[in-house]
């Protein structure tokens, strides 16, 4: 549908300016990046309205290309992850929504932006507000970290605690949504939060697909098509767990020749070149999808570690290539991998997740390929940007504007008496 049919108001009436305001920006990938980068191609493409970015980075900077403003916040690294950022200067933050003034805000995180834009909005009653829950953190950051330290006792009341913020955070903003039932909708329902919707994320699928396997590729890995080549993308750090994918490797008896190629940049990855094992190869990051493809298409199967996903776009993508998933049973993996698709196993347990990659091998993989395949076809940005522009965004708007008549009416009321 083109940008200049009539019809492509739809819910959402005249052009409007959506906001974006986020913590987790990174200019080398990441799975929000991602979705921002297609939120703003969708409105540019297919809407009349105009879309507005403010992020964390290296200086100040504002880029005002008419229908596609980007508002660049100098903020300092993240301690131990140098692709991300901390925002924290919230005045500054403040000035440019005012400078724009956004009928709606989408907050991706939940720390000191969010306050931000509730701020913004008592000023501007008018502002709509909406929540992505795009990051576990109460589990993430707090319960399994801290349970090294203090316990799981107290790391668990330490996590419940977060999830209570997030429960009386969320229920402020006009429209929530998270990413998969099990990567977060069910836990904000559970603390309070009304009304949670489920926008699954999307993946670019006709950039992947099982077609783009390469013979080569595999014969410089060292491998015949009798030997599995295991694959990981993503993050190179603790949240990730690229390590206990590595443990399980080594795991795996000799005999079966394998390799494993982790894709991503972290600070694991110089700890994992250390063990000097010519059998697992780091290329880094790989900025170029067409490799990326490559890559995922002359594997055999997709391990992953990470416990807390709330959607797993690399999932997606590996199942796209025709990869069965080898993972943990927790967050959205839950939602993505059965057993028709891959093994689950519990977190942490590379003893579990080794015997799960032999289960998978030496099960019926191309039946496993095939379900993958199918299951990844049901994933679409173009799908993602319907329920959002569709679904999401008019209940915000249309609450917002709730919000405000009530008042008026109420006063009204009064009045007339």
């Amino acid at each position: 549908m083109s940008r200049d049919d009539p019809n492509v108001l739809g819910p959402l009436g005249a052009p409007r300016l959506f906001c974006d305001l986020t913590q987790s920006w990174s200019e080398v990938g990441g799975g929000i990046r991602t979705y921002l980068l297609h939120k703003r191609r969708h409105i540019l493409d297919k809407t009349p309205h105009r879309h507005l970015m403010v992020i964390p980075g290296a200086r100040d900077e504002v880029i005002d290309e008419g229908r596609a403003i980007t508002v660049t916040i100098a903020s300092p690294h993240v301690p131990a992850s140098p692709n991300y950022r901390l925002l924290l200067r919230t005045g500054a933050v403040r000035d440019a929504l005012e400078r724009f003034r956004p009928d709606l805000i989408e907050c991706q995180d939940a720390y000191v932006l969010p306050w931000a834009a509730l701020g913004h909005r008592k000023r501007h009653p008018e502002t709509a507000l909406v929540a992505a829950y795009m990051t576990d953190f109460p589990t993430v950051y707090v319960q399994r970290p801290f349970r090294k330290f203090i316990g799981n006792p107290l790391a668990s009341a330490a996590s419940r605690l977060c999830y209570r913020y997030c429960g009386n955070l969320y229920r402020r903003f006009d429209a929530v949504y998270a990413l998969s039932e099990n990567g977060g909708a069910s836990k904000l329902r559970a603390y309070g939060v009304p009304n949670v919707d489920v926008v699954a994320l999307g993946a670019e699928l006709g950039d992947f697909g099982p077609s783009r396997r390469d013979p080569a590729l595999r014969a410089k890995l060292g491998v015949c098509d009798h030997q599995p080549v295991l694959i990981y993308v993503g993050r190179l750090d603790g949240e990730k767990k690229p390590d206990v994918v590595v443990e399980a490797f080594q795991r795996l008896p000799a005999e079966l020749g394998a390799r494993l190629v982790l894709i991503g940049e972290g600070p694991l990855r110089e700890q994992i070149n250390a063990i000097g094992d010519p059998r697992i190869v780091v290329p880094g990051y790989l900025k170029d999808r067409a490799e990326l493809a490559k890559w995922l298409a002359s594997a055999d199967i997709y391990v992953s570690g990470m416990a807390d996903e709330t959607f797993g776009i690399s999932i997606i993508e590996a199942q796209a290539s025709g990869l069965p998933v080898v993972g943990v049973a927790a967050g959205a993996m839950i939602d993505r991998v059965s057993d028709r698709i891959g093994r689950l196993g519990p977190v942490g347990d590379s003893t579990a997740m080794a015997r799960n990659i032999l289960a998978v091998w030496n099960g019926d993989r191309a039946a496993m390929r095939e379900e993958a395949f199918q299951e990844a076809r049901l994933f679409s940005w173009d799908r993602s940007m319907e329920a959002l522009f569709g679904r999401v965004y008019p209940a915000a708007l249309d609450r917002s504007a709730g919000h405000r008549r009530v008042p008026a009416e109420f006063a009204a009321s009064l009045v007339k008496a």
